[in-house]
């Protein structure tokens, strides 16, 4: 009885977090004259960078690429973007669920 007590809750708790965690995603859009070789996207409390999610691809001026983000609690993340010069735009605590990026000149950092 103890041990199907104890599986049963273990389920439950294991069902509970994953009924937390929600999918995500962002557009960001590149109007900055340059290429962006780099595209960060981290959870707003993270003390790092996560992988670059172009890979190989890169983001050209004018285009869009939406950026998903799979089985996260919070929808704040930090986004930094690199362009062919090495310049960098970074953008703190994007709220993606209800925010897209438009990243120009104005954001270099």
């Amino acid at each position: 009885m103890k041990i199907r007590t104890l599986l049963f809750a273990l389920v439950a708790l294991c069902a509970s977090s994953l009924a937390m965690a929600a999918d995500y995603y962002v557009d960001i859009t590149n109007r900055t004259g340059y290429t962006i070789y780099y595209m960060y996207v981290s959870p707003g409390d993270s003390k790092s960078w996560e992988e670059d999610v172009l890979g190989k691809d890169v983001l050209m001026n004018g285009d869009t690429q939406r950026v998903t983000l799979t089985g996260y609690t919070n929808p704040y993340f930090d986004i930094r973007l690199v362009d062919e010069d090495e310049d960098s735009y970074t953008f703190w605590n994007v709220d993606v669920s209800t925010e897209d990026i438009i990243v120009t000149l104005d954001h270099l950092d």
